[in-house]
C-alpha cells in the first residue's frame, strides 16, 4: 500500500505540469512565458547545485556558462558568420541552421570544457577566495562577448546576435504553432514542453548523482575537505568534476535561452544574473532538490508577479518612484524576510545539520 501512496502525489503532479501551460494560455501568451522562463532557471539552479550544494564551492560566475552556451548555439543557428566570413558562406550556402541532436551536445560539452578550464587553477581556493575568482572569470567571459567585433567580428559585439532560429526536431518547429488534436499549442507552449522535459531529465541526473559514490565523495568534500583527503578521495578530480558537470547545466540552458529568444547580447549576462542563481539554491535549499527548485521557481515568477503590484505603488507615489525600483525593493524584502525566518533555506535537506542538534 504504501507503494501505490507514493506514487500518487507525483502522478497529480505530472498531470499538473502537463496542463498548466493550456491554464496560463487562458490569461495570456505572457504568463506562459513566465512558466518557460522559470523552468529554464530551475535548469540553471540544478547545475549550480552540483557545485554549490553538492561539493561546496562557491561559484560566482555561473552565468558564464550560461552565455557560453547561448552564443555558441546563436553562432550556429544564426546568419552572423555566413555574413561575416565568405568562407563560411560558401561551404554552408543555405546558412547554418544547426539541428538540436548536435546542440545539447555540443552546448553541454563546450561549456564542461570551461568549466574544467576554471576549475583547474581554482582547486587550492576556498570560500571568499574561489568566490572572488569564479566571479571574475564570469565578468572575463561577459567582456570578451562584449569586445569581440574586431578586428574579427565573431560576437557582433554589444549589438548581439539576432535572426537565431528556433528549435526543430522530426519536422516540428517549436518557432511556429502546431495542431493537435484540434487543440492549437502555440509555440511558447511546445517550449514550455521542451524545457519541462529536459528539467525533469535533469532532475533524475541530479538524483542518481547525489545516490552515488561520487555525490557521497562531493558531499565529504564540502563537509571537510581535509577528513575527505585523509580518508583517500582525490579531492582535485571531484573538485573538477564538480565544476565540468555544474557547467553542462548552464551550457544546455543557455543554447535553449538563445533558441527561445532569438536575440541574445551581453547584457543578458550580468553578474547579477549569477548572484540570483545562487540566491535560488540558498534561498530554496542549498544541496536539496525539492528546495533547489522551489527556490527557482519563486525567483525567476516573482519579479514578474511584482510588476503587477509595483505599478499600483508607483501610483500612490505619484509616480515619484520608479516601478523597476520599486520591484527590486519588494524583492529584496522578500528574501531577507525568507532568510530570516527559514535561515536553512525554504525546504532544506532533511538530514542537513542532524549531527549538530544531537550534539547539543
Amino acid at each position: 500500500m504504501k507503494q501505490p501512496q507514493k506514487i500518487i502525489p507525483f502522478l497529480i503532479a505530472a498531470a499538473a505540469l502537463l496542463i498548466l501551460p493550456l491554464l496560463l494560455q487562458g490569461f495570456g501568451s505572457a504568463w506562459v512565458r513566465i512558466a518557460d522562463m522559470a523552468l529554464l532557471y530551475v535548469l540553471l539552479a540544478l547545475g549550480l547545485n552540483i557545485v554549490v550544494g553538492y561539493a561546496g564551492l562557491l561559484d560566482l560566475g555561473y552565468v558564464a556558462f550560461f552565455a557560453i552556451g547561448a552564443y555558441m548555439y546563436g553562432l550556429l543557428a544564426s546568419p552572423h558568420l555566413t555574413d561575416t566570413f565568405p568562407a563560411i558562406a560558401a561551404i554552408f550556402p543555405d546558412g547554418l541552421h544547426t539541428p538540436i541532436w548536435i546542440v545539447i551536445p555540443a552546448a553541454a560539452a563546450i561549456a564542461g570544457f570551461f568549466g574544467v578550464l576554471l576549475g583547474a587553477p581554482t582547486l587550492r581556493l576556498r570560500g571568499d577566495y574561489l568566490a572572488i575568482v569564479t566571479l571574475g572569470f564570469g565578468e572575463i567571459i561577459r567582456v570578451f562577448l562584449n569586445n569581440l567585433d574586431h578586428p574579427v567580428n565573431i560576437t557582433n559585439g554589444p549589438k548581439g546576435l539576432n535572426q537565431i532560429d528556433a528549435l526543430s526536431f522530426f519536422g516540428l518547429n517549436l518557432g511556429k504553432n502546431v495542431s493537435v488534436g484540434g487543440f492549437e499549442l502555440t509555440s511558447v507552449q511546445l517550449y514550455y514542453y521542451l524545457f519541462l522535459a529536459l528539467v525533469v531529465f535533469s532532475v533524475v541526473i541530479c538524483h542518481r548523482l547525489e545516490l552515488s559514490r561520487v555525490g557521497r565523495a562531493w558531499m565529504a568534500i564540502r563537509e571537510d575537505e581535509i577528513a575527505a583527503k585523509a580518508m583517500g578521495i582525490n579531492t582535485r578530480n571531484l573538485k573538477l568534476m564538480a565544476f565540468g558537470m555544474g557547467a553542462t547545466f548552464g551550457g544546455v540552458s543557455g543554447a535553449m535561452f538563445a533558441s527561445f529568444q532569438g536575440f541574445i547580447s551581453p547584457e543578458s549576462f550580468s553578474l547579477m544574473e549569477s548572484v540570483m542563481i545562487v540566491a535560488m539554491v540558498v534561498l530554496g535549499g542549498i544541496g536539496h532538490l525539492p528546495g533547489v527548485i522551489l527556490g527557482a521557481v519563486l525567483l525567476s515568477a516573482l519579479p514578474e508577479v511584482l510588476r503587477y503590484v509595483a505599478g499600483p505603488l508607483q501610483a500612490m507615489t505619484d509616480g515619484r518612484l520608479d516601478s523597476a525600483i520599486l520591484r527590486q525593493l519588494l524583492i529584496a524584502l522578500a528574501m531577507i524576510s525568507i532568510m530570516l525566518s527559514r535561515p536553512r533555506g525554504l525546504w532544506p535537506a532533511p538530514d542537513h545539520g542532524k549531527s549538530l542538534q544531537n550534539g547539543k
